[in-house]
């Protein structure tokens, strides 16, 4: 059982990963049936400002003694820089030898890492920053393609979204699924997939980086039960197929059969959490021509077939 929560604030931490943080376990959400769980704030010194990555300062109540027994120790994202405080890493190393399982969203892994306990760990960070963790510590074995990565007493994970899912699934490791999902329909947002293993999704939904094609990629998640073949999608992109192409993966970074794909499976996902449609006509809602092809792409995807997601994550009626 998950009973106390420390978040750790250094100079340049970033507010909205905090609050992620602060959304998954620092709410009394006990009226939604969720245990209460002890939440602290600490800073190096106690009652001293540390400024945010956008000037807000916030003041930690605590110093670093509170992180002393605690279960969980939380590393928002932070200014990725040279050194860190000694103070800080002192504290992270200690708190883990005694037991204390850490997570890091986003750049926190940068603050991790400096502690050495990602060496000869599997971990991630947002995209952005994956082959400058890997170059820092070389000894850490880090995946840029994750959302996160549960290493145990080690938790990373990507950019602000997948902390979220990175949180949500320690909840449901440590508190059960009943929990996870209580807090992620508060939160209004997907409950993490299965967390009795460590998995993942193997592609994030990939963002469009240019702006030619949004207008096709909107029609195409508003049309997803559609036939959508590369030569149609081209003709209403007013594109040659080899130019479409082309600029579908330089924008998305995918193909446009796997983005649909992928677009297909995460409807999926909603509908079975949210309804009580047979899994046929999810896939043809989806636009999957069977059954069997929607079981074959969402547990390549998910991990987890969608009869083992609905009973695990599906809304109670």
């Amino acid at each position: 059982m998950l009973k106390s929560v420390a978040a750790v604030l250094i100079d340049g931490f970033a507010p909205f990963e905090f609050g992620v943080i602060c959304e998954v376990f620092g709410i009394d959400r006990t009226d939604d049936g969720v245990p209460p769980v002890e939440f602290r704030v600490c800073g190096e010194v106690a009652g001293k400002p540390v400024t945010s990555s956008v000037g807000v300062p916030m003041i930690p109540p605590l110093d670093l003694s509170a992180l002393q027994g605690v279960d969980l120790i939380a590393l928002p994202a932070c200014q990725i820089r040279d050194s860190y405080p000694p103070a800080v890493l002192d504290a992270l190393r200690a708190a883990h030898a005694a037991g204390s399982t850490i997570l890091s969203v986003c750049s926190g892994a940068f603050l991790l890492g400096a502690t050495g306990l990602l060496d000869q760990r599997r971990c991630t960070t947002h995209w952005r920053h994956a082959s400058l963790l890997a170059e820092r510590f070389p000894l850490a074995k880090v995946d840029p393609d994750v959302l996160f990565v549960d290493d145990g007493d080690i938790i990373t994970s990507a950019g602000t979204a997948a902390g979220i899912d990175a949180c949500l699934h320690l909840v449901r490791r440590e508190m059960g699924s009943a929990v996870a999902t209580a807090i992620a329909r508060r939160m209004v947002v997907a409950p993490q997939r299965d967390g009795g293993q460590r998995q993942y999704v193997e592609l994030p939904v990939p963002e469009c980086t240019g702006d030619s094609l949004t207008p096709i990629l909107t029609w195409m998640v508003e049309n997803l039960a559609e036939d959508h073949s590369v030569a149609a999608l081209a003709d209403r992109a007013r594109m040659s197929e080899r130019t479409f192409a082309r600029r579908f993966v330089a924008e998305t970074g995918t193909t446009p059969l796997k983005w649909l794909s992928m677009q297909r499976v995460l409807h999926a996902r909603t509908l079975l959490e949210e309804t009580s449609a047979s899994v046929d006509d999810v896939a043809h809602r989806c636009g999957f021509a069977t059954g069997a092809l929607l079981r074959h792409h969402f547990q390549k995807i998910v991990g987890v077939s969608p009869k083992d997601y609905r009973r695990n994550f599906a809304t109670p009626r």
